[in-house]
């Protein structure tokens, strides 16, 4: 789940792993009830501090995403459709953005991106 984590990134190492928890909810890969994985987990995979990822957690947990239970841990709560929706889309304009960034400080320009983001896209592959 966290394998887009990008540490070169402008965006804050805590709003990419709230992001992309968002994004799991949003996108129903994590479901209502879930259990996230630890803290430490987290911080191990993503080889950062362990304060890094409490900051998404609670972040995520003060916008609605997640609920703490002491003793127990950090579990998915149910997300209204309109709530889902909206992230994905929100989530949807931050990968591009963060793509679009990537691809200009390797130099690739817009036109070669376009391209090559639109032959995916018909060719329907995710990779």
């Amino acid at each position: 789940m966290f394998d887009t984590i990008d540490p070169r990134s402008p965006m804050p190492l805590y709003e990419q792993i709230a992001a992309r928890i968002r994004l799991a909810v949003a996108s129903e890969e994590l479901q209502p009830g879930d259990p996230l994985p630890s803290v430490r987990q987290v911080a191990a995979i993503v080889r950062v501090n362990p304060g890094t990822v409490a900051q998404a957690y609670r972040d995520l947990d003060a916008e609605g995403f997640v609920s703490k239970r002491h003793g127990a841990g950090t579990f998915v709560k149910e997300v209204p459709m309109k709530g889902k929706n909206e992230e994905m889309e929100q989530q949807a304009h931050e990968l591009v953005s963060t793509l679009m960034s990537d691809a200009a400080r390797m130099g690739v320009s817009t036109g070669l991106l376009r391209q090559a983001l639109s032959g995916k896209l018909y060719n329907g592959t995710e990779k």
